[in-house]
């Protein structure tokens, strides 16, 4: 495992010498590339931790991407707040950060299936960084927060640049972008977000696959019978059929499961009216078409795809799908299974008293709601899962968190 984690990270570093350092990379002694390696992380660690990079100067990344909650975010809130005043609310709910290193880049048509030679199957959009997947890499992920006016709020990459070197960072940039680095803005700032982006490939950190099913893999744990049983509904297809997006099984080269298959898919989630942004009713967050990501904005068969996260670590989490709607494990999964079948659990009545189906979404992207398994079933149905078989699925979610320690 190390050898493989050790590849991935000169992957990471060696493109980073020539954007950041000059370098052209390949000269480079495998000790060389390591100690570039643990510069980069050990700035991208002190970075990620430091809220003097805001505006405000008390928002870190940490303070949205904390490591007790999977580096997701902290609290119940939907929305996080920043800006220069930290009274800026968001308009999406804050994703973890972990598991993002296999990542696909996006791509609006990704062909995969169990047989590898079979490229006949298009899934549809896939991959890419954040809800909407308009990033690939982690370093184009880190500018987001800093530059938004909702966040970090940094005016520009000079403002950053400039906060980093007042935060007393200046010596470590100069050790890994050379000694003349520090007075060129560009290269500061540079630096900064390939610190952040290689901090985040520490596979001890943000992706050691220490949970319980980990173990149960490895054949050093046993899942409870309720674990056990949540684990034949979430793969069954006519019970959670879970497994269908968030995969569960390794991959045919024997890695562990990611617990997502990276697409975007529209759910139809409620519209979460203590989102601020919500309060215009001609607001919509529709992800891949926008308003975030632009580059779609007039695919209508787009509108309302959010990427599909990770389940790992999501027991450790107070918010749940792309706007927060949800604020437990249980509500998230008997939205699954009730969304169809009964509809008035979860979107407000109209004036004349009928239900308003997919309140978050505007007639014209109604059509691109998925209806798979559970969503097959009409109102009056009875739901794919029981209250107890809820619980199961939520038992066995619960082994998906990092950290275990099995009984000695």
């Amino acid at each position: 495992m190390r050898i493989k984690h050790w590849v991935f990270a000169s992957a990471i570093v060696l493109p980073a010498l020539t954007i950041v350092a000059g370098h052209a990379g390949q000269g480079m002694s495998r000790a060389e590339v390591r100690r570039q390696a643990e510069r980069l992380g050990a700035l991208g660690k002190s970075l990620f931790f430091d809220p003097s990079l805001s505006g405000s100067g008390k928002l870190a990344c940490s303070s949205c991407h904390d490591p007790a909650h999977g580096f997701g975010p902290p609290n119940a809130l939907a929305v996080q707040l920043g800006g220069g005043d930290m009274r800026q609310p968001g308009t999406r709910a804050v994703p973890s950060l972990k598991y993002l290193q296999v990542v696909p880049p996006f791509t609006e048509h990704f062909h995969d299936s169990e047989d590898e030679a079979d490229e006949s199957i298009d899934n549809g959009p896939t991959g890419g960084l954040t809800w909407d997947g308009r990033v690939d890499r982690g370093a184009d992920q880190a500018r987001i927060p800093l530059l938004s006016d909702l966040e970090m709020g940094n005016r520009d990459e000079a403002d950053v640049a400039r906060r980093v070197l007042a935060a007393g960072h200046g010596r470590e940039i100069a050790a890994i972008a050379g000694a003349k680095s520090t007075a060129d803005a560009a290269t500061v700032y540079k630096t900064a977000l390939k610190a952040l982006e290689v901090y985040q490939q520490d596979y001890r950190t943000f992706y050691p696959y220490s949970s319980k099913y980990d173990a149960v893999l490895a054949g050093k744990a046993e899942l409870t019978s309720q674990e056990a049983r949540g684990l034949e509904l979430f793969k069954a297809p006519n019970k959670g059929n879970c497994a269908s997006c968030h995969v569960s099984q390794r991959g045919n080269d024997g890695t562990p499961p990611q617990f997502t298959d990276y697409g975007l898919i529209a759910l139809a989630v409620p519209r979460n009216r203590d989102i601020p942004a919500n309060m215009d009713p001609a607001y919509f967050d529709l992800g891949l078409c926008g308003p975030l990501r632009t580059d779609f904005l007039k695919r209508e068969d787009y509108c309302g795809l959010f990427r599909t996260p990770t389940l790992r670590n999501v027991a450790l989490r107070q918010t749940f799908f792309h706007n927060g709607a949800m604020h437990s494990l249980s509500d998230a999964v008997r939205f699954y299974v009730e969304r169809e079948t009964q509809p008035e659990r979860w979107y407000p009545r109209k004036a004349d008293g009928s239900i308003d189906k997919y309140d978050d979404l505007p007639e014209t992207a109604k059509a691109n709601v998925s209806t798979d398994p559970p969503f097959d079933r009409k109102a009056g149905d009875a739901p794919a899962l029981s209250p107890a078989e809820i619980d199961d699925v939520v038992a066995f979610l619960g082994t998906l968190t990092d950290g275990y320690q099995p009984e000695k």
